[in-house]
């Protein structure tokens, strides 16, 4: 007489644990990366896009803005403790975030993945461009920290290269859309923002907000290049600088 035997139940085997809070080490360094996308980079960033916004008002508005940041105490120590520093850890890691990551835009063609895909090139693209800034324009060359007057030539010559003038405006919305959509992601993991309804509903704002900061970054890029400034001195005079005020922080690498 045949027995029925019951098929034995499989073993399910355990899966990788997700990742909790107070729990490993990646939450945090994912927690470090978002805050410091806001807070100094973000804040810098929009300084920078102020102080910029000078070069509007001519040469010596600008290199008074350059004299002012120098002027700073422990300025060095600042420059690289709130900026330098900060951008490094934050391209690096976001970097490190995109190659382990996957987007899968071809079979999840969702607007979060195009999102995702979007805001790593940026990020990369951002990168790049700081690096080259920052080399070209804090590094090589006339310092600027010793003549401040020479800062609004200085950018200028860069932008006379077409080459060169397409990198800042591409970089411009690059950087401004990554800063934008980053602000949008931050309230979202930071729970500023619970809950489908409220997340849309700032997104409009983070859009607005991506559209000013484009609208005063591209109003900076034109300030070196119209017609009007083709006749900029080498190096502005002192003693405009000097009765220039220096009632606004300044920013320039």
């Amino acid at each position: 007489m045949a027995t029925a035997h019951t098929p034995a139940t499989p073993k399910v085997h355990a899966g990788v644990q997700p990742i909790r809070a107070a729990k490993g080490t990646s939450f945090l360094w994912r927690k470090l990366h978002s805050l410091l996308g806001i807070i100094p980079i973000g804040a810098f960033f929009i300084e920078h896009l102020l102080s910029n916004f000078e070069a509007l008002k001519g040469p010596s508005a600008y290199g008074a803005q350059v004299k002012f940041l120098n002027a700073l105490p422990l300025v060095r120590v600042l420059e690289w403790v709130f900026i330098f520093l900060p951008i490094l850890y934050h391209a690096l890691y976001g970097l490190y975030i995109w190659f382990r990551g996957k987007s899968n835009v071809v079979y999840y063609p969702w607007a979060g993945n195009w999102m995702y895909v979007a805001q790593r090139w940026t990020g990369l693209i951002a990168t790049a461009y700081i690096l080259q800034h920052v080399l070209r324009q804090r590094f090589m060359g006339i310092s600027l920290p010793e003549n401040p007057g020479a800062a609004f030539h200085k950018v200028q010559v860069e932008l006379s290269n077409p080459i060169m003038l397409a990198v800042y405006v591409i970089a411009m919305i690059a950087i401004c859309w990554h800063f934008a959509y980053g602000i949008w992601l931050f309230a979202a993991k930071w729970g500023i923002t619970p809950g489908d309804v409220a997340r849309k509903r700032f997104g409009y704002i983070c859009a607005a907000f991506g559209v000013i900061l484009l609208f005063m970054g591209l109003a900076s890029i034109w300030a070196f290049v119209r017609p009007e400034a083709r006749n900029a001195p080498e190096i502005a005079p002192v003693a405009l600088l000097q009765a220039q005020p220096a009632d606004s922080i300044a920013a320039t690498l």
